[in-house]
C-alpha cells in the first residue's frame, strides 16, 4: 500500500500514525495538492489527500475512511477504537470536535493566504475563526491528561488525532491558539509528540 499527501495535513498525518500503530507495511510519498497538483491528480484525479492505494491499485480518500479501512485489515490484534459503550460515545465526540478544528483551520487558512485580499469576505472569515475557537475550547475542556496511555503501545485514535489536531491547527493560527489560553491542550499534545510514532511522521 501507498500513503500519499504531506505531513502537515493533518488527515494525512492520523492516518500515516493510525497505521503505523496498527502494525500495517505501507509507503508513504509525499505529494501537495497545492504545489503538485498535476503530479496528485494523475494518480488520484479527484486530488484529495490522503489518498491511499490499495494492493490491488484501488484508490480510497478520506482520512476516517482510510483508517477504518486500516483497523479492519490489521492482523496486529490492537483496536485504537473502543468497540461499544460511553467509551466509544466519548471517542466520537472527541475526535470529531477535533476534526471539525481541523476543517475550519484549513478553512481560515484559504481565505487568509490563498484568495487575493481584495476577494476575501470577512463576515465569513469570523464565523469561521469563531467555530475554530468553539470546538478547540470544547475540545481543551474535555481532554484528559494521562501518561500512562500516551505509549506508542497504547495510544488510541482519540489522542492521536487530538495531538495531532493542536500541533496543525496551533502552527497555522498561533496567534489565536495560544498555549497559555488552550494548556491541556498543548500539554497534551508536547507529550505525544514526544512518542516514536508521531516523530516518524512529524509535520513536513
Amino acid at each position: 500500500m501507498k500513503l500519499i499527501g504531506m505531513l502537515d495535513s493533518p488527515f494525512v498525518r492520523r492516518s500515516a500514525i493510525s497505521m503505523d500503530c496498527l502494525g500495517l507495511s505501507f509507503d508513504y510519498q509525499q505529494i501537495s495538492v497545492l504545489r503538485q497538483y498535476k503530479q496528485f491528480s494523475a494518480i488520484n484525479p479527484v486530488v484529495k489527500a490522503p489518498s491511499l492505494i490499495c494492493d490491488d491499485g484501488e484508490v480510497l480518500m478520506e482520512s476516517t475512511l482510510i483508517i477504518d479501512f486500516a483497523q479492519r485489515i490489521s492482523t496486529s490484534g490492537r483496536d485504537l477504537m473502543p468497540q461499544t459503550g460511553p467509551a466509544l460515545q466519548t471517542a466520537f465526540r472527541r475526535i470529531g470536535l477535533a476534526l471539525i478544528a481541523c476543517e475550519k483551520t484549513a478553512q481560515g487558512f484559504y481565505e487568509r493566504d490563498l484568495r487575493p485580499e481584495a476577494s476575501q469576505y470577512q463576515p465569513w472569515a469570523q464565523r469561521v475563526q469563531s467555530q475554530l475557537i468553539e470546538a478547540m475550547t470544547a475540545l481543551n475542556n474535555e481532554t484528559r491528561i494521562d501518561p500512562d496511555t500516551l505509549t506508542d503501545e497504547t495510544v488510541t485514535q482519540r489522542e492521536i488525532t487530538t495531538a495531532v489536531t493542536w500541533t496543525f491547527c496551533s502552527s497555522i493560527f498561533p496567534e489565536l491558539l495560544t498555549a497559555e489560553r488552550f494548556s491541556t491542550l498543548a500539554e497534551f499534545a508536547d507529550q505525544a509528540e514526544q512518542l516514536d510514532v508521531f516523530k516518524r511522521y512529524a509535520p513536513d
